[in-house]
């Protein structure tokens, strides 16, 4: 990044991985949906301590590259490091294996790689940092049951996040990414003993843009969320420390 970030002391505590935590700022993950580490940075400055977790997706990560990332790293914020891997086991492993070195939290896999690949990731990640949180990405939260249909799936959209989310957790995962619509039957038929991350979060009153199955962040929360990711509603807020602040209060109420 051209300038440096505010520094934050760095956490000791590894990413929660059960429903439960003291701290809101641990449930919150603010996604950087931009272009240029100057964009992200930007709103790093303006959330402040709000939040101390970032999500870089395909659209930063491809346009700044790990650079960026050890910057979030180095000044003290968590990074949920959101690419999705989805490839050959050796290739998956790889991958990870240099993320877990950017010193990032949590990472995403795609579940649908199957067994050898999900136990190559995660392998991957515990011969470098065993705290690293391997996430398994069930159904994204784009999709509706017709889109489920198109692929070739004739289960109800429960039932293959469901058989996704214990595919995950069976090869070593530490928690899976669904939509918030999800989230209570997965608690109630699996337990509290893994991280549950949701995208597709909205305050009320806020539009769905391209997401399908959304709950507002009290909701996701109540249903059983580990931690919740935000955009917009934060990013591109007139004041994106208020907004988080008014978000974090949610997950408290919830």
């Amino acid at each position: 990044m051209q300038t440096s970030l505010p520094h934050l002391i760095p956490g000791s505590d590894p990413i929660q991985t059960t429903a439960r935590t003291d701290d809101p700022r641990r449930q919150l993950i603010v996604a950087l949906d931009v272009s240029t580490a100057a964009a992200a940075q930007k709103i790093v400055a303006a959330v402040g301590d709000s939040a101390d977790t970032y999500k870089v997706g395909m659209q930063l990560y491809t346009a700044e590259g790990p650079r960026l990332v050890r910057d979030l790293v180095a000044s003290g914020r968590r990074v949920f490091l959101d690419l999705k891997y989805h490839d050959i086991p050796n290739t998956v492993a790889a991958a990870v294996h240099e993320a877990a070195q950017l010193g990032v939290s949590m990472l995403t896999v795609h579940t649908s790689g199957g067994t050898k690949m999900l136990q190559a990731a995660v392998d991957a990640a515990r011969s470098v940092n065993p705290a690293l949180t391997v996430l398994g990405v069930t159904v994204l939260t784009s999709m509706d049951e017709n889109d489920l249909r198109t692929i070739g799936f004739h289960g109800t959209m429960a039932e293959e996040v469901l058989r996704l989310a214990k595919l995950a957790l069976a090869n070593g995962c530490q928690g899976v990414v669904t939509s918030p619509r999800e989230t209570a039957m997965l608690r109630a038929k699996l337990g509290n003993e893994f991280a549950i991350v949701n995208p597709g979060v909205r305050p009320a009153g806020m539009g769905h843009g391209d997401q399908a199955r959304v709950m507002t962040p009290a909701e996701a929360i109540a249903a059983g969320a580990s931690h919740i990711v935000v955009g917009r509603p934060i990013t591109e807020a007139a004041d994106p420390a208020a907004a988080a602040q008014a978000i974090l209060k949610q997950i408290t109420a919830a």
